[in-house]
């Protein structure tokens, strides 16, 4: 009762944010992109956590516990790379781009054709992505409060999308902030008792990890372990790196405050993965046997319970509702592509210049809202029929859809940014190409043909095949073929109409320009809003976790809340001292 409690509170702090920040949104620039204000910590943790979600402590954990370091080190850091790029190059450019949806640079670099092509191509994508993070966050409950999976899909997916359509952006973001701090400082404490607990780096390991740490079991051949573990790093890159994605540093201020953003993210993303699975190896030592763990209705999943097994089993009292509300706000975050994200595309690509041109900025918000509780609808369900999927554990079920379905539309939004002069036929063509390659790695290729084609003496096991096909292949085929054709396209380039030319000409233009804002009042009021309303609602949220400290616990337990909330309460307090006071007198906040 005390978890379920935590939550609630937990919950009631997601509509605080969103009600403190409901007339920052005064058109759809601010619902959709916070109307590009907010400060590098902000949006850093907003890129951060999309990157985190229930899938970080169920998919990945379960998957860790036969991947030995191969997990930790491809999947976070590549992403850890991902961001480092970005920071170096392309969270100036798109921040540059100054658009309100990335669908919009999208139009401005290919037209209004390709914009409609890659936004029905990227949206069945972005509905499988949240699909997958509700599954998971499916999961992670169902493991708490032991009911079966399909109804904790419902309802904590109805949760996600109704926190998710408070108050767009802004309240998304801000809460992004507060969920990362909560959620770092209690990983870092979780890490931090098993260690504790399991004597020490060496001993947990030597205790924890597969009987081979580096590939973990499974592999027969070392050097297809080395192919996956190198197109893990191509596509994470591509995965950060590309126009699509610009919806990350859109919302940022200006230029430099997009690029702190990356370079936060990168640096959360580097320490992060130090301690998240320094619990999943204690379990994997002390509670070897999942049919022991009491958990049912997850069937051959119950290995993505592991994070919640120690927290339950090590932890104190209290601090797995801190978990599950941790994991709720990063579900929605990561869940903000698929709903708030989508509804933008649609309202921006085809609701504004295609059926109502001269809708004023409260209809279109309006109608934005609506968009964003029926891809919620959609997304529910999308996850219901994923939880009936046994082929694939969670980790590399995502593995797959991004690498075959992703892809071939990455490709252009990457090299957009590059290859200046193509057809208009390019991305169609590329897309057209691309999905055709995917189409036979997944439905023609099989075990028996790679084993002939690379002379195996033993079959491929089924984890050799799975990640061949959730990632090698897909990088290896687009990248020999789909990547190959958008480039060679630039060949048959025999000029555009006078207009397109125009908007190609503006996209590069913006793009190589910077966004500078000068201080003004106005702009100095609303970044010391932003700075008091998270300071004063983090200070708030640590005298809840202080509070935990009454809480039936061993004293080590209750230092452990002690020692978070003064944590939380210290950045609190430095976000209210980081107010700046200027010389002149500044209009009063209307909040």
């Amino acid at each position: 009762m005390i978890d379920i409690a935590i939550l609630f509170v937990y919950f009631g702090f997601l509509i605080a944010i969103g009600w403190a920040f409901r007339k920052f949104s005064s058109n759809t620039s601010d619902y959709f992109r916070g109307g590009g204000k907010m400060l590098w910590w902000m949006v850093g943790s907003t890129s951060f956590m999309t990157a985190v979600s229930a899938m970080t402590f169920t998919g990945h954990m379960g998957k860790s516990l036969t991947g030995g370091f191969a997990v930790a080190i491809v999947v976070f850091y590549a992403s850890a790379l991902g961001f480092l790029c970005n920071y170096l190059f392309f969270a100036a450019k798109a921040r540059q781009m100054r658009v309100i949806t990335p669908l919009e640079g999208v139009r401005m670099r290919y037209g209004r054709i390709n914009e409609q092509i890659m936004m029905w191509s990227r949206m069945p994508l972005g509905i499988l992505q949240a699909a997958i993070w509700v599954n998971a966050l499916g999961v992670f409950a169902s493991a708490v409060v032991g009911v079966p999976l399909e109804v904790t899909i419902v309802v904590t997916g109805s949760i996600v999308v109704f926190m998710s359509l408070i108050g767009g952006s802004w309240a998304v973001i801000a809460s992004d902030f507060m969920q990362m701090v909560i959620l770092t400082v209690m990983t870092l404490v979780t890490g931090l008792v098993a260690l504790w607990k399991g004597g020490g780096v060496v001993e947990l390991m030597s205790n924890g990890l597969p009987e081979n740490p580096i590939i973990g079991d499974g592999y027969n051949y070392t050097y297809l372990f080395v192919g996956w573990f190198l197109c893990m790093f191509i596509k994470q890159f591509l995965t950060t790196n590309n126009m699509l994605s610009s919806y990350r540093y859109i919302t940022a201020k200006d230029t430099k405050n997009a690029r702190k953003a990356a370079l936060l993210a990168a640096s959360l993303m580097l320490v992060g993965p130090l301690v998240w699975f320094l619990p999943v190896w204690f379990v994997s030592g002390h509670y070897p046997d999942p049919s022991t763990w009491g958990i049912t209705g997850l069937g051959n999943k119950v290995t993505d319970a592991t994070y919640y097994i120690f927290v339950k089993r090590e932890m104190p009292v209290g601090m797995i509702g801190l978990l599950l509300a941790a994991i709720f706000a990063a579900t929605m975050s990561s869940m903000d592509s698929g709903l708030n994200g989508n509804s933008g595309i649609v309202i921006k690509s085809i609701y504004q210049p295609y059926i109502n041109k001269g809708a004023s900025e409260k209809h279109l918000l309006k109608v934005g809202k609506m968009l964003t509780a029926a891809f919620g609808v959609v997304i529910i369900l999308a996850a219901l029929g994923l939880s009936s999927l046994r082929q694939y554990g969670l980790f590399d079920l995502t593995m797959l859809i991004n690498t075959l379905i992703g892809f071939p539309i990455l490709i252009p939004a990457l090299l957009g940014f590059y290859i200046k002069k193509t057809p208009e036929w390019a991305v169609g063509g590329t897309i057209l190409v691309g999905m055709c390659v995917s189409a036979t790695i997944a439905f023609v290729i099989t075990p028996e043909m790679i084993a002939s084609l690379l002379n195996l003496e033993q079959p491929l096991t089924n984890r050799e095949f799975t990640e061949m096909k959730s990632v090698t292949l897909g990088v290896i085929g687009h990248g020999l073929i789909t990547l190959p054709f958008f480039v060679c396209s630039q060949f048959f380039y025999k000029g555009l109409a006078p207009e397109r030319e125009k908007n190609i000409e503006k996209f590069f233009s913006n793009v190589a320009t910077e966004v500078v804002v000068e201080d003004t009042p106005e702009s100095i009021e609303l970044d010391n809003r932003q700075c008091q309303v998270l300071g004063k609602m983090i200070l708030v949220a640590a005298g809840f976790i202080l509070l935990l400290t009454l809480v039936p616990n061993p004293l080590w337990g209750k230092m452990i809340f002690l020692f978070m909330a003064m944590i939380v309460a210290g950045i609190g307090v430095a976000l209210l001292k980081a107010v700046k006071k200027p010389d002149y007198k500044l209009s009063a906040a209307t909040d």
